[in-house]
Formats: structure tokens, C-alpha cells, sequence
């Protein structure tokens, strides 16, 4: 049954990305020359990632927590990793973020140039001149009024417990002052685990967590920063692992 439901799904993703493409890229070329942050086009990119959940008869995504009701406040916003499936549960939330993700991902065909459109940032892991670049991409992105995501564990956790977090998301928040929003993920690593392509049988979860203001900190204060939102994140990921545990 696997197979034959990774048989159906992977085509029809591969379609949705090549009709999608042509939604994305009408919606860039309307709205580019008043969009300088390419907040319609992402959002349009985001619809293609829902599209795929919907057409999966394996996953079950759902959102809860925090509503953000400017759309339009730039947050730095943070969340654990547990595998590529949270690209897709994180997308059902109804604000744009535009994300920090490997420059592999941006080389793909189609999909990178969606990337591109939709704005979101490349980052060479472990190549600090393409760190500093992607921090001042995501500075510009802060400055149009639009939010970004990033994964600070910097990978996926193969484990229940949290990597240590990178400062770097949080050093974006402090000199920019914009609040830090956490978001806590469960249960996409049994969507697709790290390692594997291939879909599989889960409930998953993404809560908001209220947002942290960083207004009036400085570089001192990061590494408190980093460990409080690393703990609520935790904390909050657990919370959601029981409620996934009492669902079944």
C-alpha cells in the first residue's frame, strides 16, 4: 500500500510544481512592481505546499497556538527541524515568512526558481561568508515588512531531543529588533524521515508560541535568548507529542 500511494503522490507533487509554476510566476509578474517583498508571490509558492498535503492520504497536518494578526510585522520566527515535512505543515499557517534554506534546494529546476520569486534566502551550511550574506538577505527581507523562518538546530533532529540552536537567528532578532516568534513541530518525522523520500503514515502538529520582544537587547543577551526560546519550543514540542499520543 506504501508504494502504490507514493506511486500516486510523487506524480501528482511533480504536477502541482509545473502548474505551479505558472501560478507563481503570473502572480510575481502582477505584483512585483508595488511587492518589493514578494509577500504575494510567496504566499503563492506557500499554496502549492498545501496542495501537496491535501492530495496525501497519509498526512494529517494541523495548526494551532498564536494568531498573528499583522501579517505585516516582520518577525524573526523559529522553529525545531524534524524533517523536510515541516516545509510543508508550516506553509498551512496564514502569514508569509520567507525561508532560510540550503542553496542545494535552490538549484533544482522549477522548484529553486519558484524559491527565487517567492524571495526566500540560500544559505551554504558551514560556509560563514554565505552566512553573513544570508543574515543581510534576511535583514533586507525585515526591512520590506516581511517575516522570515529559520530552523536555528540548523538540521534534522534523528531524536526527541532538540540540537542545540545556533545563534545566528537570534543575533538577526537583537540587531534588528524584531520580536522572535517560536514554533514548536511534532510528529512530520514519521511524514518522511531523514534519510528517505518516501512518504509515510502521520499526525502532525506545529503550535505558535507567543512571540518574544527584543527590543532594548543586545549581542550580551543573546545566549539567554537562544536557551529561553529553545525551552519553549521543547516544552511546547512535548506538550503537542502527548496530544498526537492521545489521538492516536
Amino acid at each position: 500500500m506504501q508504494r502504490l500511494v507514493n506511486a500516486w503522490v510523487w506524480p501528482a507533487i511533480v504536477l502541482i510544481v509545473l502548474l505551479g509554476f505558472v501560478y507563481v510566476s503570473v502572480v510575481w509578474l502582477v505584483t512585483a512592481p508595488f511587492d518589493p517583498g514578494r509577500y504575494a508571490a510567496g504566499r503563492a509558492f506557500r499554496h502549492l505546499a498545501v496542495a501537496a498535503t491535501w492530495i496525501n492520504p497519509y498526512w494529517r497536518f494541523h495548526t494551532s497556538g498564536v494568531e498573528i494578526r499583522d501579517p505585516r510585522r516582520p518577525y524573526v520566527v523559529v522553529a525545531n527541524h524534524e524533517s523536510y515535512a515541516d516545509i510543508f505543515l508550516v506553509s498551512h499557517l496564514k502569514w508569509e515568512m520567507k525561508w532560510l534554506a540550503k542553496d542545494t534546494i535552490f538549484r533544482i529546476p522549477v522548484m529553486g526558481w519558484m524559491m527565487r520569486m517567492a524571495g526566500d534566502v540560500p544559505i551554504i551550511r558551514g560556509n560563514r561568508g554565505s552566512g553573513l550574506q544570508a543574515l543581510e538577505a534576511c535583514r533586507d527581507r525585515l526591512s520590506k515588512r516581511v517575516s522570515v523562518m529559520i530552523f536555528p538546530e540548523g538540521t534534522r533532529t534523528p531524536t526527541d531531543d532538540l540540537l542545540p540552536f545556533k545563534d545566528g537567528a537570534f543575533q538577526l532578532a537583537v540587531s534588528t529588533g524584531a520580536p522572535i516568534v517560536p514554533i514548536a513541530i511534532a510528529g512530520t518525522r514519521d511524514a518522511m524521515a531523514k534519510g528517505s523520500f518516501s512518504f509515510r503514515r502521520a499526525n502532525a502538529m506545529c503550535r505558535v508560541l507567543d512571540p518574544i520582544e527584543t527590543a532594548g537587547l543586545t549581542n550580551a543577551d543573546v545566549p539567554a535568548l537562544r536557551e529561553q526560546t529553545r525551552q519553549r519550543i521543547s516544552d511546547a514540542r512535548h506538550e503537542l507529542q502527548r496530544e498526537l499520543g492521545e489521538i492516536g
